[in-house]
Parts: structure tokens; sequence; C-alpha cells
């Protein structure tokens, strides 16, 4: 089939690539992809259109080319990133005990009533001002999570100028007068992603995430923040501590 336009071209590489990951992470693609020519014939395509895609894959770390043997199948636990979880957890200290590059960014913020899920984990009023923060956080350039997490308007009013005038949370809120703090609680599930979460992951609707709803608390056991994150399911295996 010919190409009318080269925007046609890209759409058709990324639903190929879509293709291949859907049969790479169900196990139908377990070790090797098929050669080029014969992707080229099952998706009517050219064999540039089947290495874009191949190499979309690539950078997902989820295949790898071996010189003269062909294009294999990452093991599954080796692409993931084990991301603990415990008491003190955070992203920048996690990500780089792994010697992954860690980056973010705020994508999102505004004001809110606490609705009575939220209001509950913080610890206050129903209807309460609320600070929410949307936020993508990389490892080494590629997406891995995203997090939304509210905050007391009247204790953090200034916690969207101090993340942006220190790059990190953990410096955002000691400049807000919390210094330490650590984590209540985590509660973990999973779900399908939704449209705009898929956006910010690079991944397909539907696909599956691990989404976290947690609390953090400061040195006197008062909430400081809760938050509910979405891991992309096959870059993350989180990892429990259990103490001593």
């Amino acid at each position: 089939m010919a190409y009318a336009h080269s925007n046609d071209g890209i759409a058709r590489w990324r639903r190929i690539a879509d293709r291949l990951e859907s049969d790479i992470l169900s196990g139908a693609i377990a070790v090797k992809l098929p050669p080029e020519v014969e992707l080229s014939k099952r998706f009517s395509v050219n064999r540039l259109t089947i290495r874009k895609a191949i190499a979309a894959l690539a950078e997902k770390e989820l295949v790898r080319a071996e010189q003269g043997r062909g294009t294999f199948v990452n093991d599954r636990q080796e692409r993931r990133l084990a991301y603990p979880v415990g008491p003190t957890t955070r992203f920048t200290e996690n990500i780089g005990s792994l010697a992954k590059d860690p980056g973010g960014r705020l994508i999102g913020s505004k004001r809110e009533a606490a609705d009575r899920d939220v209001s509950e984990r913080l610890g206050c009023r129903l209807g309460e001002p609320l600070i929410r923060l949307e936020m993508l956080r990389v490892a080494d350039a590629l997406p891995v999570l995203v997090s939304t997490l509210w905050f007391v308007a009247d204790r953090f009013s200034g916690i969207v100028a101090s993340y942006a005038e220190t790059g990190t949370l953990t410096a955002g809120l000691a400049k807000c007068g919390v210094c330490s703090y650590r984590r209540l609680s985590t509660e973990v599930t999973a779900e399908s992603a939704h449209p705009d979460d898929a956006e910010h992951l690079q991944i397909a609707i539907g696909d599956p995430v691990l989404v976290t709803r947690s609390v953090d608390v400061d040195e006197e056991g008062v909430p400081v923040q809760t938050a509910r994150t979405r891991f992309r399911a096959d870059r993350i295996a989180l990892m429990f501590d259990h103490p001593q």
C-alpha cells in the first residue's frame, strides 16, 4: 500500500510499535522479533517503517539488536527499575541509586476543595482548600510515573513557587518549613491508563499502570501530603522495605 502523506507513515510505525509491544508484553513474542522482511509483509509496509517501530521498542528497552543475529526481547525483570517504597521514599534518590538519570517537571497545579477521600487521608475537614500538583517523573529521559499530590493550602501556600525555585519536592517542602517527613502508608492497586496519563507516560490508553495512594507525615505525625501516583507497569517494579 502506497503512502499518501508522510504523516501516514508516522502513524503506521507507531501503530506497528504498539502492536509489537502488546505481543511482547503478552508473551506472544517471547524471545526474538521476526525478521524485518517478515514484519514488512505482515504489516504491508516497507522496511524503513518497520525499523522506526523497532527503534521505538528499543527506546523503551523492550528489545535489543545483536549484530548479525537479529532483534531480541529483553528479559521482563531486566526492563523494570526496582523502585524501593519505604519510610523515606524519594524519587530522585531511588532512581539515582540505580545509576539512572532522574528528572521531572510540574505539569499542572490548581486550588480545589478537599473531597471525602483526600480529607480523610490529610486529616483535614471536608471542603478544606487544597493545593493540587500534577508531576511527571522520568528516568534516563523515559517517563516512568505521573503523580497527583495534595497539600493543605493554609500550611503550604508557597509550595508551587518553592518547587519551581528548587526543582525538587523535598527542597520545596523544606522552604515551606518541613525539613523532615516520612511515609506513613502506601496502598497499591492496578488500573488501566486513562487518556491523559497514557499521553504523559507514552503508553497506549488502557495499558496497565500500578497505582499507589500514599500519605506522608512530618516529625510530629501530622500529614504533609497525600498522593496518587501512576507508574508504568513495564518500567517499574515496586519493592517494599520491611523494617527489622
